[in-house]
Order: C-alpha cells, then structure tokens, then sequence
C-alpha cells in the first residue's frame, strides 16, 4: 500500500483548481498521457522548467535592446482604437517615460478593457518583448501590465515551462504552483552524511526552488536542489533494480551444462569461424549458465557483430542439457527473421525451432502450444505472446530478450512471475556507454562484441544534398542493372500540411514511375502479414528497391543489399542512423550509405552527419550521440533524458549515479527487506518515483 502521506500528491490532477474540462485535455496532452484521469498532481511536479525570464531589467524606454524583455513604467498618453469595421488593424496604447514613447500594440480586442485597465495619464508598470520599428519601440500583447503602485507585485524573475498549443504560461504556472503547495513534509530518505556533503536541501524546499527560481543558479542542472532531486531519481531507479536482482538471485539458478554435441555440428556447419570476441562471450555465457545462480548478463554487441551466433551456442547449450530455450524479440517481423535465421543453423543439428506470435491463430497456435508444453519443441522464438498465461513450458531455462530496450525490466521479470526461473541473456544492438546501461539495468554483467565478423567490408557513408536526389536514382538505376538491392529511408508515412519531409507514399509513387515493379514499400502502419509480404518480396529479388520508414532498423537481413539511402537524415538520431546503416554491409560486397540532408544544417545535425562518415565503430557512435543528443535516444525511449527519469541527466549528474549504486547496494546488504527506519523512508522514496512493482518484489520475498 501507498503511504498515506503521499495521497495528496497522487490525487487526481483535476482536483487543482482551474483544471476543468476544458483544459484537462492540453495538460493530458502537455504530460504525455492518454486523459486527464491518468495524470496525477505529483506528475506536474515533475515537469521542470527549461529557462528563465528575467524582468528585473528596466532601461527605460529608449535604451531597450531590440528583441529584449524588459520591464518599463511610463504615463498613459492616448489610446488608438482601430477604425469601425477594421478589426485586422491593431490597438494602440501609447505611454511615455522621461527617455522616450512606446506603442502598446494589441490585437483583436473585444469590449473596452483596455481603457480600464490602461486609463489615460496613469502611471503604469508593463513588461514583455521589445521590439524597434523606424526608430519606434513597440511591444505587443506585454506580458503583465499593472498601476505602477502595484508593480511590487509583479513576478520579476519567472520559469520558462515547455507548453501545448491552448495552455497560456500563466494558467500552468498557477497549477504548478498549487501542486508544490500540496507537497507534504515528507520523512528524509537520503543518507545524512551525503546530504551533508553535497549540501542537498530538503525534498520541498528542492521543488520550491525548482519552480520559484530566483536567478540562472536555481535552474542550472547543477544547483544543489537540481541534483538533489536527480540524486532522488537514480537511487530510486537503483534501488529498485537491485531488488529486482536480489529477487532474481535468491530464485536458485538450475546449473545447465551442456555436452558440446550440437554446438559442435552447428560450428562446424557454419561458412565462418567465430571472432575473438564472440568465443569469449560464448565461454562468459556458459561459465554463468553452469553456476547455481541465475544468469543475468547483457550482450552489447554492434550491428552486424553476430549476437543470433552467440545466442544460438547459449541456445544449444540448455538443449543439450534437456531444458528449453527461448528468444524473444519485440516486432512481428524480427521475430520471424530470428525464426528463419536460427531454424536454418539448428537443422545441421536435428532441431526444428519453433515460431509463437500473436498473429498466430486458431488450430496453428493450438499446436505450436502442445509442443512447447510437452517439450518437443526445445528452441522458441516469438514476440510477447511468449509470456502469455495460456503458454506453459516443459523446462525453460534460458530466456534470450533481443533488442532490451524495447522491454522494461519488468516485462523481463513476466517469465519469473510464471514460476519459471530460466537464466536470462540480454541482446542489444544498441552499444551503450557503461554510465548509461548502470542508468537502465542496475549492475548487470556485460559481454562486449567488438569485432565485425570475417569477409565483412567496411560501408562508405556519404553526405549528399537533396538538391542532387536525381543524380542518386541514376546511380541506383546503373546498381540495379548490376543485380544489387537498396533500401530507400524516409521519415514518415504521409506527407502533412506542417512538414516538408518526404513522406514514404510519395517517395514511394516517384521511384514507382522510374522503376517499376522492381520497387516495394513498409512502413510500420501496414497491416503485419503485409509487412511481411513486402520485406519477403525484397528478401527474394521479386523488388529490388524497398521504400521503408525506420520499422527496418532492427534485425532485418537481407545480406545481398548493398545501398543505403536515408532521406532527410539531419532528421534522425546517431544511434537509429547507425541502425539503419547497420542494414547493408552484410554480405561480401562493399557497400554504400548515402546520407540526404536538407539543407542549412544546424550546428548539431552536421556534427551528427560527420560522426557518421568518419567512423562505423557503434561505442563512439554511441558515446558522440550521448554528447549531441541525450541519453534517451541511446535506448529508444524519448528524445532526450535518461531512461524513466525527469529530472535526472547523465551529463550534469552522471557522477551522482555511481554514488547512487552504492548506496542502494549498502542499503540491501544492511537492511534487504526495507524495514529499518531508513528502510521505512526509502520505501516511501519508490512510491514517490513510481517504482511500485519493486516493492512488490519485497513483499514476495
């Protein structure tokens, strides 16, 4: 149960005053929520301001910089209403101070309360944008106007708030400022020595700063109240992960030792011999399966490093023992790729994999159900319907989660619920810097693949303008007459009203008209067996160009693909353009990328593009796109912030996480079922931060 005091911050965020049906929506909106009824007041509290407004400058009125905010008092000389029946025409308020005049300027005004509130020859205090028109200041629709007697009520130095299209600045900061009125004393959770030496204040007094700012210092990300609250984030996220471990571990591992027998004909089968680092991940692998505790390890390894490799020899290595295997992956079309990739490896073995999704329907599931129940199927691979109640293993005990950061931890943790303890092994594509896989999975064993495999040429990237798309179709008209495949990436599905972005309709219809049949089209809102159909035509040569949005940066292998082009590519993030690229370069011709900017290019977009013609190596790609971008993009999660924190942000607070690490392993070393008097607290602390599902780990014991 939630403690009770943390009920008025987890009460319905309409309860605020001002939040009624109207605007409920925007702040759903605002919150990244699906209705008002899922947003609670603690979320608000979490929405931080990105910037200031400072109104403490007064110049007067001839020395206001251009385009500066600044705050004036002056007399009130005469009001320019305008003409009848010119409502497109502004109104005029203008007022002077001893250095100059300024031009009030207000459109569409309805009723007289402008000259209610601006009357003739008083004295009153304005504040917004200036702006200078022929040597004329102007400032339109100023933020705040009042009687100069009443200007010490005026905010002078205000939080700049990210918005939704309808929520006026003024009407958010007043919810927000009701919702930190309603923030209890809550018990201290942090460690008292720690918060000493930080010099961290207390959780209230944090938020109050947060949003009350007096100057730049209160919203630098490295004010003591910013990095507390991020100090709060980390040790939630901490804590819960290591109880999820100590879940994990206290579940005994069944030791699987295989006898090498089908691994053998599998390697000896293969066209290659494994790299340097794939042997040492498979022996980490092992050497953890034969243990009496459950593995845990993560297998980073870049695009094309042959991570299905290393997880078919773990695979293999539970069949022999007579368990059960499962990978599980997190779209329809990788699943079935996986299936197609491993069913033709494990047959040199006498093995059939199994595929189970939830397309599958009927008499087809039914059976593929019976098999895995009975164990006559030993290798599965499928989607989430692998976690579903009505499938029920004979003997699982390994479970292989491709592309991690596409699940939570705790859809990890679904299989465990079930009563099945299998070891776990963690596939991603995606290689994260150390900082970043502490952020999301806790401390976790890692087996780093870093080497490509043998016969792989290295891709050349290009950066191109659109303006030369035309000589590109050519290039690619002279590849396909020599038998080679492209893939064509665009950012979305339709073109809009707002965007200029080539949309993969209409790329699709203008290849259609040079090439014909020989182009194919995906994109993530087709139907999944047309999908399917699309990415199996280009697989075998039936289409030669496929026209797709990201739905094929992950897992797709078509090895005889040998050009690359990404459209508008300033538009995407190092890490899925490094995905994407990923996609060629998998057979043994040399291959092509061929980035397509619209120009200008800002400062980050270049910076981004150059990285990617410079180097393949995906740990700098990784590191450089931690730099440029956020940590959020680095695991597919947002545009920008750490994994499932607000506040929080690797750059500012990275050396807080580490400390965070500690501190929850001390605290679950000294007191494992929180119920010490700190204990107590920190309980409270994964309420506040959401982390309920690991409390629940407590409680299970």
């Amino acid at each position: 149960m939630r403690p009770a005091i943390l009920d008025p911050l987890f009460a319905a965020l309409d309860s605020l005053p001002g939040i009624g049906p109207k605007v409920g929506p925007l702040y759903a909106k605002l919150l990244g929520r699906e209705s008002i009824t899922d947003c609670r007041v603690i979320d608000l509290l979490f929405h931080a301001p990105h910037g200031l407004i400072d109104r403490r400058k007064q110049p007067g009125i001839a020395d206001a910089p251009q385009g500066s905010i600044v705050t004036i008092t002056g007399r009130v000389d005469r009001h320019q209403p305008p003409p009848r029946g010119k409502s497109s025409v502004p109104y005029r308020v203008f007022l002077h101070d001893e250095t100059g005049e300024l031009a009030l300027t207000f459109f569409r005004v309805k009723g007289d309360w402008l000259s209610k509130a601006l009357p003739v020859d008083d004295v009153v205090t304005v504040s917004g944008k200036v702006d200078w028109f022929n040597g004329r200041a102007s400032m339109v629709h100023p933020d705040h106007m009042v009687k100069a007697s009443e200007a010490a009520s005026l905010p002078l130095v205000e939080p700049v708030y990210g918005l939704t299209a309808g929520l006026s600045p003024k009407t958010l900061k007043k919810t927000i400022d009701a919702a930190v009125e309603r923030i209890p004393e809550i018990p201290e959770w942090l460690d008292g020595p720690l918060t000493a030496r930080e010099g961290f204040p207390a959780l209230k007094d944090s938020f109050e700063r947060l949003h009350t700012p007096r100057d730049e210092l209160d919203i630098d990300p490295r004010s003591p109240s910013r990095r507390r609250l991020a100090y709060d984030e980390f040790l939630a996220g901490q804590l819960s992960l290591a109880l999820v471990r100590q879940k994990l571990r206290k579940v005994a591992g069944m030791p699987v030792r295989g006898d090498g027998r089908l691994r053998q004909k599998v390697l000896s089968a293969l066209p290659f011999s494994l790299t340097g680092s794939q042997t040492t991940a498979v022996a980490e692998i092992l050497a953890d399966m034969a243990g009496d505790q459950r593995m845990l390890r993560l297998v980073q390894g870049d695009v094309g490093s042959g991570k299905t490799v290393v997880a078919l020899m773990a695979m293999l290595a539970a069949v022999e023992a007579g368990g059960q295997a499962v990978l599980m992956a997190p779209t329809e079309i990788l699943a079935r790729q996986h299936h197609a990739t491993l069913s033709g490896m494990a047959r040199v073995a006498g093995l059939e994999v199994e595929l189970l999704t939830g397309r599958m329907k009927g008499k087809e599931r039914e059976a593929a159900l019976e098999r895995i129940a009975s164990g006559d199927s030993a290798i599965i691979v499928g989607t989430h319907a692998l976690f579903q109640d009505a499938v029920s293993y004979r003997n699982l005990v390994l479970a292989v989660v491709d592309e991690q950061h596409r699940f939570g931890v705790h859809q990890r943790l679904r299989l465990t619920s079930k009563g099945i303890s299998p070891h776990m092994l963690v596939m991603t594509a995606t290689p994260i810097p150390r900082t970043l896989v502490l952020a999301a999975f806790g401390d976790m064993d890692v087996s780093k693949l870093t080497e490509k495999p043998a016969g792989r040429k290295p891709i050349k990237t290009v950066i191109v303008s659109n303006e030369r798309t035309g000589e590109i179709v050519d290039r690619l008209r002279a590849a396909l007459a020599e038998g080679r495949k492209a893939y064509w990436i665009c950012p979305l599905v339709e073109e809009t009203e707002e965007s200029d972005l080539m949309s993969v309709d209409e790329r699709f219809a203008t290849l259609k008209q040079v090439f014909g049949a020989d182009v194919g089209l995906v994109h993530g809102q087709m139907p999944g067996p047309d999908k399917d159909a699309a990415m199996l035509a280009f697989k075998s040569g039936e289409t030669r160009i496929l026209v797709a949005t990201t739905v094929v940066e992950v897992g797709v292998d078509v090895p005889d693909a040998t050009i690359m082009v990404i459209e508008h590519a300033e538009r995407f993030g190092l890490a899925q353009l490094h995905q994407l690229r990923g996609r060629v370069g998998r057979g043994s011709d040399a291959s092509t990328c061929i980035l397509l900017y619209k120009g200008p290019l800002g400062e980050t977009s270049r910076a981004r593009l150059s990285v990617m013609r410079d180097t393949e190596d995906g740990f700098v790609i990784a590191e450089e796109d931690l730099k440029l971008r956020g940590e959020g993009e680095l695991l597919g999660t947002r545009q920008s912030g750490t994994p499932g924190f607000r506040i929080a942000n690797l750059e500012a607070h990275g050396d807080l996480l580490e400390i965070a690490r500690k501190d929850a392993a001390y605290v679950l070393e000294t007191d494992p079922d929180l119920t010490g008097p700190r204990g107590t607290n920190l309980r409270t602390l994964l309420y506040f931060h959401r982390r309920d599902e690991a409390i629940r780990f407590l409680r299970a014991g």
